[in-house]
């Protein structure tokens, strides 16, 4: 039988989605030869397709269609962050990729997507039982759409990673499959676990030692407790002593511009364009103090109704004491991201919130908008969906921003038992480790959010799809090194904001 053109797969798109998501499927039996037969609609070979649409947007066009909604003293930033090196200009594409993806075949089987599953949005961090587990830890662009956007933003987050360490294309290659291969065999697990079983299921740091116990130096071992103990000791303690000063004996975030800004001189700096340096000075040193109490009490009432009543009475317990603006990431430079320290039974028991803008998804332009009326609700559900355990604070507000309009935010605790990999100086053998722990997490992810038997037929027991998965990976890395490249022309031609 003839192979469908890509044109035909991608017009078979929307009734394969409706077919999947229809009220036929009641049985897992039916969702398992569904799978089965999506192989002949999309075989696993074509997953690695990846051609350039003649016309493909700019990329250089597509970054700066995001500039508008952000900081503009921060764009410089973001920009000299993502030219580092073409895995930090990838970490800061999102939207890019997400634009490639659309025009891509896909099978119609939704999951809740993390939307940018790049390898280094893995890590650590402390479960609420108080337990260090392995999982996504960011989802600003979260949203439903095709179970292989996920899979394919990881797959060449390694191979671009591999390149960028200086990896051969054999050892890229072994990575990127054996993420691949974990994903595949994991949904395959999934499939075979009930409702309850998969929905507990979770990768601890013990389960990861032990996975890999057979083939970890002692020089790995020691690395993995250095990093557990790393992020075991990020909490609120360790950001007071890291952030924060005392002044007049109260607590105040240290001034670090432009990356960390308290709220006290952005009030000023905002004064004095406006009315003068010394109308600004006279004001600040009045009314500065209520003017922060008063803009974090506004975000607290707002944050306060999307938690539950033990939640709102423990956050209640603590008093909100300092305000700033403090830059992170990558790709999330220029979004307005805030932290607020709070007291609570005395000096010794701080709380540190983020507070941290969530725009529309880079996906909605290509699935649709989000059925939440607010991004920050957005991005919280759909991280209640995909990850195991997800920060007992978490929640989110809409409050006004600059010039009166309405900004969305998720809330979290800013330090959680947080850690991340140095994907700087892993090891080959490392690089599969990692990724196939990240291939297991994301299968977890999809399975717990979408059709995990119609997913685990259609990936089979073979290894086709790994292949294919490899093939395309290689195939992205070099299109994001020409748009690595085309975005570095940009910053030299003065065509995107530079400090």
């Amino acid at each position: 039988m003839a192979r469908p053109m890509l044109k035909d797969v991608v017009q078979i798109h929307q009734s394969v989605r409706e077919a999947l998501n229809s009220s036929t499927l009641r049985t897992t039996e039916e969702s398992r030869a569904f799978g089965k037969n999506l192989r002949q609609r999309l075989p696993l070979e074509d997953q690695g397709a990846w051609v350039a649409a003649e016309d493909r947007p700019d990329p250089v066009d597509l970054l700066r269609s995001q500039e508008a909604q952000r900081v503009q003293s921060l764009l410089p930033i973001r920009y000299q962050r993502m030219s580092a090196s073409p895995f930090a200009f990838y970490r800061g594409a999102a939207l890019i990729m997400a634009q490639d993806l659309s025009g891509l075949p896909n099978t119609g089987v939704t999951v809740q997507l993390c939307g940018d599953a790049h390898i280094a949005n893995f890590g650590l961090f402390a479960s609420p039982e108080r337990r260090t587990v392995f999982d996504i830890n960011d989802f600003d662009e979260t949203l439903p759409g095709p179970w292989e956007w996920d899979i394919k933003r990881l797959a060449a987050s390694i191979e671009i990673c591999g390149r960028t360490v200086g990896f051969s294309k054999g050892e890229r290659k072994d990575a990127v499959k054996a993420c691949a291969r974990r994903y595949r065999q994991a949904m395959r697990e999934f499939a075979e676990m009930g409702n309850l079983e998969v929905w507990y299921a979770h990768l601890d740091v013990d389960h990861l030692m032990q996975m890999y116990s057979e083939n970890l130096t002692d020089l790995d071992t020691k690395a993995a407790k250095k990093l557990l103990k790393k992020a075991q000791g990020k909490d609120s303690a360790r950001a007071i002593r890291k952030l924060t000063e005392v002044v007049d004996g109260n607590l105040r975030f240290i001034s670090n511009p432009p990356l960390i800004v308290p709220m006290r001189d952005l009030i000023y700096e905002d004064l004095a364009q406006k009315a003068g340096t010394d109308a600004a000075a006279t004001f600040t040193r009045a009314f500065d103090d209520q003017a922060i109490e008063f803009r974090m009490s506004v975000i607290l009432a707002q944050y306060l109704k999307s938690l539950a009543p033990d939640k709102r009475h423990l956050i209640g317990s603590y008093i909100p004491v300092d305000m700033a603006r403090k830059v992170v990431g990558v790709g999330s430079v220029g979004t307005r991201a805030w932290v607020i320290v709070l007291k609570g039974a005395d000096e010794h028991d701080p709380l540190v919130l983020q507070v941290k803008e969530a725009q529309e998804s880079v996906l909605e332009r290509f699935v649709g908008k989000s059925t939440y009326a607010q991004s920050g609700e957005r991005v919280v559900e759909g991280q209640r969906a995909m990850q195991t355990a997800s920060d007992v604070l978490l929640g989110w507000c809409r409050v006004p921003g600059e010039e009166g309009s309405l900004k969305d935010y998720y809330v979290r605790q800013l330090w959680d038992g947080k850690g991340s990999f140095n994907l700087d100086v892993v090891t080959p053998k490392q690089l599969c480790h990692i990724a196939e722990a990240c291939g297991w997490t994301l299968a977890h992810a999809h399975a717990r959010t979408g059709n995990r038997f119609a997913l685990a037929s259609y990936l089979g027991e073979t290894g086709e799809f790994e292949k294919a998965i490899a093939h395309f990976a290689r195939a992205y890395a070099k299109q994001n090194e020409a748009d690595y490249q085309r975005f570095l022309t940009a910053l030299d031609e003065g065509q995107l904001p530079t400090a």
